[in-house]
């Protein structure tokens, strides 16, 4: 790709943050719509969790394909799809006459969501080639999950009291439809010098893994369990073989890269919980509107706004392990507050646990994206930030239906707006958040075991052994 001018990348920059934008502002608002969906769908705890998790685990399940397939054809055409195929999917979605259909369009908006943030990912990476710029380009990315986790509940809970749940996929259609147009003027077409071969075994075997391992926890499966340790063996034993997997196994021979993954699985997976406990405990058991239930988490949304540019500038001029660790101590401070110290019994000690996640979340994305992306070859940029993104979408995939099956179980005997809702709802959560206290204390100690120079030397042996590009060198040693 043509070294483009500075004010050219930054308007890259800003149409990638578009489709980052749509993807996730469609989360957050999707999260305070839940009380309203299930009333007027008639879904249970579990059909709830479907309509987060079919999106989730379609995403997961694409992701590493549509970096790949990027690569090979071309990043701004699969981007271009990409949008069509969200917007067209958001519309039909606020259109679904049922749970099922509604399922079903949010698992089009998942086969357009792919094709968005990988390959928007790998146009970043492939514009911003100097590291301490990279890492500024990706704080600001970060950044657009604050204003999504910022505005989505406010615009969701607005949308929901006013006009109904289903208007909140009609924000996605304008935001789709010009970051399609400025993509076509704007954003250049690049390539991978030499794009690895569809695998599309490899591809059918992380299906079933995530699809059976998500369906096993959410209905307590058995059968699907096993389906997905099988799944699991078929991945470590064919995919080695393959001269050009679907995911090459040695790369987490790289500790940096390893602990990326694991920690991007641990982070997402608290935010996925911490969205789903909150926002059915503050309208179904405080009663609050979906507007004043988006009112209450605005200090989590806007403290991770705040907190990822300034993240990027720390991975930047010092490397990511302090922000990893600070992350993982907020987190794993705001689970116990939860659980240990009743935080919702008090607003204090409620808003006190809800600026500690926004402050972990905030630091914790940045260096899980820069290590990820920059333990890889650079010529498999797609794949790299696939990968990346994967584990997010497993964590989040992850965490609502772990999370979400434990809530199930606690309230399985009471029905909301029951009179022993409240208490029901609160004794299951403690064991969420100690999941969630849980998923703070690995951030924690992965986050110190890989990224000191042990790690750094894995990451430059494994480079070596892949006989591709060193990884970029951090822009300062600490």
């Amino acid at each position: 790709m043509a070294e483009l001018t500075s004010r050219r990348r930054l308007l890259v920059l800003a149409i990638c943050c578009m489709s980052l934008l749509i993807v996730s502002l469609d989360n957050t608002i999707l999260n305070v719509a839940l009380p309203s969906m299930g009333r007027e769908l008639h879904a249970s705890v579990s059909g709830l969790q479907w309509t987060i998790d079919a999106y989730t685990l379609v995403l997961a399940s694409l992701l590493m394909l549509a970096g790949s397939t990027a690569d090979r054809i071309g990043r701004r055409k699969v981007f271009v799809a990409g949008l069509v195929l969200f917007t067209l999917g958001s519309l039909l979605c606020s259109l679904a006459p049922t749970l099922e259909s509604l399922v079903a369009f949010r698992m089009i908006q998942a086969v357009g969501g792919s094709m968005l943030n990988p390959v928007a990912m790998s146009i970043i990476t492939n514009t911003f080639t100097d590291p301490a710029e990279r890492a500024r380009a990706i704080g600001v990315w970060g950044g657009v999950v604050g204003i999504s986790m910022a505005a989505g509940p406010l615009i969701g809970g607005l949308l929901v009291d006013s006009v109904g749940w289903r208007s909140i996929f009609w924000v996605n259609l304008p935001v789709g439809i010009a970051a399609l147009l400025l993509t076509w003027r704007y954003v250049p077409e690049s390539r991978a010098p030499h794009p690895r071969r569809i695998d599309p075994v490899g591809q059918l075997l992380i299906i079933a893994l995530l699809g059976s391992l998500t369906y096993a926890i959410i209905e307590t499966d058995l059968f699907f369990a096993a389906v997905a340790v099988a799944s699991l063996i078929g991945v470590v034993l064919y995919e080695p073989r393959r001269r050009e997997p679907l995911i090459d196994l040695r790369f987490f021979r790289s500790a940096p890269f390893s602990g990326a993954t694991v920690i991007a699985v641990a982070a997402f997976a608290a935010l996925g919980g911490f969205l789903f406990l909150n926002t059915l405990y503050l309208q179904d058991v405080r009663g609050y509107s979906a507007l004043h239930a988006g009112l209450y988490m605005l200090p989590m949304a806007a403290l991770t706004f705040v907190c990822a540019p300034l993240s990027g500038r720390m991975v930047g001029s010092r490397g990511p392990r302090l922000p990893l660790l600070l992350a993982g101590v907020t987190m794993g401070a705001c689970g116990v507050l939860f659980a240990a110290f009743e935080a919702e019994t008090s607003n204090t000690l409620l808003f006190t646990g809800y600026v500690l996640f926004g402050i972990g979340f905030g630091l914790v994305n940045t260096p899980i994206t820069n290590t990820a992306v920059s333990g890889m070859p650079r010529a498999q940029a797609g794949v790299a930030a696939a990968v990346a993104s994967t584990s997010r979408q497993i964590g989040q995939t992850l965490g609502v239906a772990v999370i979400g099956t434990v809530l199930a179980h606690g309230v399985a005997a009471t029905a909301a707006g029951s009179p022993g809702y409240p208490d029901a709802f609160l004794a299951a959560s403690r064991t969420a958040w100690w999941i969630i206290a849980g998923c703070g204390l690995c951030i924690l100690a992965v986050g110190a075991l890989t990224t000191g120079p042990w790690a750094r030397r894995t990451a430059l042996h494994c480079a070596d052994r892949l006989g591709s590009d060193r990884p970029p060198e951090p822009a300062v040693h600490r």
